[in-house]
């Protein structure tokens, strides 16, 4: 038989001998992939991860852990936060759309608390302790934490707030190197292993296997550049990752991420997108993605960002992914942080998790306004009328502009910098495969492509616009949880 490097389906007849088999095939072993072999083993079924590294983990593991979790969560009672079903999807449809998928986002608040037992049974710990300050995590291994602008505006307007960053606890952490992602990972992965999942590793998938109705019964992959192939009995479930490493893809569906891949791993190259899409598998949201925006919250909070124009154009006490998707869509990614060195002070005084950020020297430092408007190059005029408008109302500590909320709004006085965060963005893809509540891979046609299931950010999940960090572990394991007993009973 002859490989070649195509997608497209191989057909089972051509198949002179299988290395592998297995009832269920799990292609990629982070979130999706260890809550689908959980749940298809303990439906009795046979299960196999097919992982193209040397471990488990995937992009998860080497992530803050952050999982999106509310609707009354016992961590939320526990530390006095009161959430519905009703009001976390409330919030879910007012900050993650235009366009989320709206069954799923509400099977996913309807579900959550469930999954946050379900989560807790597998052996991943949570931490009855609140951080309350902006930041991107906890700098410890606090539990719990607003990761989407919940309580901030204008979405706190549209639903009560409440905290629904859920944070596996992490002891010695270290930001962006050991996280939280591991603790959800490991007791996944050792649940696993101990319902007699395998794993195989160091295998890429190439192409998926078809019989003569067109149903999903394996895949081929190759090893070290041999070829190899797995049988599926009952089904195959991708979990492969986004597809932000791919800069083909990127250039082709999210352009404005050329260049700039952040928040996950080189292996996140859309194979499961692109091997299902040679089924006809329908696609959606392929231009969404979660933006990071590279600056210290404690410090943005303290001061007003500004535009390319010298004009504020969000709530400086949101969250970072928001003010990151605003800055790269809306602002032609530019942006510039105004603070005051009392305020600049006081940020530098709190604990952080970015102290990175901190090193970054000013652009200007000025006595006036005027000062720093002339040598940062915004339009004359444009920056002492912004800052004149937000001193006349901050006097009173309001925002009636945007609605930064009173604890941040103060007078920006003299002296004064400005920081330079022009294109201090990136992020990954949101955009994929298209799915019922079920997980099964849905055909261009509407109806589902037989044998074939997936979960996590190779699909699209429940964001589409917006996003709010912890909806990809929070909707990976969920609906791979989802994908895994489909594929066990052949659903």
């Amino acid at each position: 038989m002859t490989e070649t490097t195509t997608v497209r389906p191989l057909r089972a007849d051509a198949v002179t001998g299988w290395d592998f088999e297995a009832d269920v095939v799990i292609a990629g072993y982070g979130v999706a992939g260890a809550a689908a072999a959980i749940e298809a083993a303990r439906a009795g079924a046979e299960v196999l991860v097919l992982e193209r590294t040397g471990g488990w983990g995937g992009a998860a593991a080497m992530s803050g852990g952050f999982i999106y979790l509310g609707g009354g969560t016992p961590l939320q009672k526990a530390l006095g936060f009161e959430d519905t079903p009703e009001n976390m999807e409330k919030f879910l449809l007012a900050a993650l759309g235009p366009g989320a998928d709206r069954a799923k986002i509400h099977d996913y608040c309807q579900g959550s608390v469930e999954h946050y037992h379900w989560l807790v049974a597998q052996g991943v710990p949570f931490k009855e302790e609140f951080w309350g300050e902006p930041g991107w995590e906890p700098p410890a291994d606090q539990g719990l934490m607003y990761s989407g602008g919940e309580n901030s505006a204008p979405l706190n307007t549209i639903a009560t707030p409440a905290p629904r960053g859920h944070l596996p606890q992490m002891q010695n952490k270290v930001t962006g190197e050991k996280g939280g992602g591991y603790m959800l990972m490991k007791p996944l992965t050792d649940t696993a292993e101990s319902l007699g999942v395998r794993a195989e590793y160091d295998i890429r998938i190439q192409r998926l296997i078809v019989d003569d109705t067109d149903r999903v019964v394996g895949v081929a992959a190759k090893r070290y550049g041999k070829p190899v192939h797995i049988r599926a009995r009952r089904g195959v479930v991708l979990a492969t990752g986004s597809f932000a490493y791919n800069q083909q893809m990127v250039e082709t569906y999210a352009p404005r991420l050329i260049n700039r891949p952040v928040a996950s791993i080189e292996e996140h190259d859309g194979i499961g997108i692109r091997v299902a899409q040679a089924l006809g598998a329908q696609l959606a949201h392929m231009d969404a993605a979660e933006v990071a925006f590279f600056a210290d919250p404690q410090m943005v909070a303290r001061g007003i960002l500004v535009n390319g124009l010298g004009q504020r154009y969000i709530p400086e006490d949101t969250y970072g992914g928001r003010i990151g998707q605003a800055t790269l869509n809306d602002q032609d990614n530019k942006a510039y942080l105004i603070i005051d060195e009392q305020a600049l002070e006081a940020a530098n005084a709190t604990t952080s998790t970015v102290h990175f950020f901190r090193q970054q020297p000013p652009a200007s430092v000025g006595e006036t306004v005027a000062e720093v408007e002339d040598e940062i190059g915004l339009p004359a005029g444009t920056l002492v009328s912004t800052v004149e408008l937000y001193n006349r109302h901050a006097a009173e500590g309001v925002d009636p502009l945007l609605g930064k909320k009173p604890e941040w709004v103060k007078p920006i006085g003299t002296p004064l910098a400005a920081f330079d965060l022009c294109n201090h963005t990136g992020g990954f893809t949101l955009g994929g495969l298209k799915t019922d509540l079920d997980s099964r891979v849905l055909h261009v046609s509407g109806e589902p492509i037989p044998g074939l299931y997936a979960a996590g950010r190779c699909t699209s999940g429940i964001c589409a616009g917006g996003y709010a960090s912890g909806a990809s572990l929070g909707d990976g394991s969920f609906y791979g949880r989802r994908a895994g007993v489909a594929a066990a009973r052949q659903d």
